[in-house]
């Protein structure tokens, strides 16, 4: 088995934030390869899915974003994962807008919900992808740009990086992180 999570922040105010694209990811993730609906497991929404008879977790922390350690780490102790079993899907304000990048370890790059599953886990040495959401314009405060919505020139970029992305996360259960790194990171 393997485990994607997506991260996001819950209520309706934050739909289609730039800090919940990890969620949008998973959302379609589930509808290409998803069965049933999700339930509430490990503070979070937990689904299934199935990629050519791999078993796949698909878990949306709902403790928001700052404390998503605390649904990730649960999730992976209950199914006896190693920490290369499961990827983190978040959003990066420091990639242009639309870029993905794989990494198989690293720091948080400041990304509050890795920095809490990393003090967490323990280590900074789990699978992670990257979804840049552009930066933030002048005089504007990271905290207000990532839970700002992408303006309508920007949505069409965002509908394809998901696709990609969703794509990214198929390749990564068939083969592995350093093939998606490979594949996916210069584009």
């Amino acid at each position: 088995m393997k485990l994607i999570v997506g991260l996001g922040n819950p209520g309706r105010k934050y739909v289609g934030t730039r800090h919940n694209i990890g969620w949008e990811v998973l959302a379609e993730f589930q509808r290409r390869h998803g069965s049933g609906s999700p339930r509430k497991r490990f503070q979070g929404e937990l689904a299934e899915a199935r990629v050519e008879g791999q078993a796949v977790g698909l878990l949306c922390p709902l403790t928001y974003m700052n404390r998503s350690g605390a649904s990730v780490q649960p999730a992976r102790d209950f199914y006896r994962l190693e920490n290369d079993q499961l990827i983190v899907v978040c959003d990066d304000l420091n990639l242009p807008l639309g870029r993905l990048r794989f990494r198989a370890a690293g720091s948080s790059g400041g990304q509050k919900g890795l920095v809490d599953i990393i003090r967490r886990l323990g280590t900074e040495a789990f699978p992670r992808l990257r979804i840049g959401i552009g930066s933030p314009p002048p005089r504007w405060d990271a905290a207000d740009y990532v839970l700002s919505r992408f303006g309508q020139d920007e949505r069409p970029v965002m509908e394809e990086t998901v696709q990609r992305a969703c794509d990214g996360l198929a390749d990564w259960i068939r083969a592995d992180i350093q093939y998606c790194m490979n594949q996916y990171n210069g584009n």
